[in-house]
């Protein structure tokens, strides 16, 4: 139930609703505690500011990390699951894909206390397995000294930029795997687009940050890249710029999930809810993202989130074709 929907229910409904929600608000307000183990592929700097602001809250609750790339923490995961003993309470990673695997599989908790009020009904799992924290977007980077301005996914392939486009390899980005599943889909991209990339000489890396230290450094002159790293280095004064593609930008929520096998459910609930409450959307808005939140504003200069166009995605058909996407691309790249 959304907020939106509220004002069109009887008094009585309407009533009995919002006390629910005032209930559910005032046990995810309780302090908990307890060690909470959290797998991730958000940035180390944005994970430690994170943890430190939901600490402000429940400050006897000690958070244990692993991060890295959300294949990695993903097949992490899985080998732990695979011996029996999978440690995290929650796990916080780039895209929906990849938990709706892990949802068909039956190894997220639904969480009966997630505070959704004020959150568009698209961000979050209907059956509440998970919910998006913040959009980033996936688009164009390119250097000021680009011989090409880049406009569109196509200007990659141009003979001036021979040699010269980086992006992250969707075989340890999860980012990275949706904007090349959202490539494959599009009737002027597919597979023909993503062979001419390595036809033009493409390079692919393990993650974002790599492809923004050689785009900003002068080594590549282009490439594909999150939207929060281009434009928090260019703020920062670095010669790089952001380009929203003409035909689309892929995105992702970055979604987060309670895992069935959770020890510490409490713990878990609070920090979902934090990540998704008004003031856990201005801390991501703080650290460079797009809130999920609409009364959250984005961070300054960045466009507003109304105004992009994103390339239209079938997310069973990402879902369904991830692993033969990868499977193509490494034979295509190398792993």
């Amino acid at each position: 139930m959304t907020a939106r929907l509220l004002p069109f229910l009887p008094a009585a409904p309407r009533r009995a609703i919002l006390l629910l929600g005032l209930l559910a608000a005032a046990i995810g307000a309780q302090a908990q505690s307890g060690e909470l183990v959290l797998y991730t592929s958000q940035p180390e700097r944005d994970m430690k500011e994170t943890i430190a602001a939901f600490n402000k809250r429940h400050p006897a609750v000690k958070v244990q990390v692993f991060r890295s790339g959300t294949t990695e923490v993903v097949n992490r995961l899985r080998t732990e699951i695979a011996a029996g003993a999978p440690r995290p309470d929650v796990l916080l990673i780039a895209d929906a894909v990849t938990m709706e695997s892990l949802k068909s599989e039956g190894r997220l908790a639904r969480m009966r206390n997630l505070q959704t009020v004020g959150l568009p009904a698209e961000f979050f799992d209907a059956e509440r397995t998970y919910v998006g924290t913040k959009l980033i977007t996936i688009g164009l980077v390119q250097h000021a000294k680009s011989p090409v301005k880049l406009r569109g996914w196509q200007d990659l392939l141009n003979p001036a930029l021979k040699n010269q486009v980086v992006m992250p390899s969707p075989l340890y980005s999860g980012a990275a795997a949706i904007a090349v599943g959202a490539w494959a889909e599009q009737a002027g991209l597919g597979w023909k687009y993503i062979e001419a990339l390595k036809a033009n000489g493409a390079s692919a890396v393990r993650g974002n940050g790599a492809v923004l230290q050689q785009v900003a450094q002068g080594e590549k002159m282009a490439g594909v890249l999150v939207d929060f790293m281009a434009l928090n280095a260019k703020a920062k004064g670095s010669p790089v710029e952001f380009v929203a593609p003409a035909e689309g930008l892929a995105y992702v929520t970055e979604p987060v999930a309670i895992l069935n096998s959770a020890k510490n459910v409490p713990a878990a609930e609070a920090f979902v809810n934090f990540l998704i409450s008004p003031a856990g959307q201005q801390q991501a808005s703080a650290l460079g993202y797009f809130p999920l939140q609409p009364g959250v504003k984005p961070p300054p200069a960045y466009p507003a989130a109304a105004s992009l166009k994103f390339l239209p995605v079938s997310p069973e058909r990402l879902l369904g074709n991830a692993e033969a996407d990868r499977k193509r691309f490494a034979a295509l790249f190398g792993g």
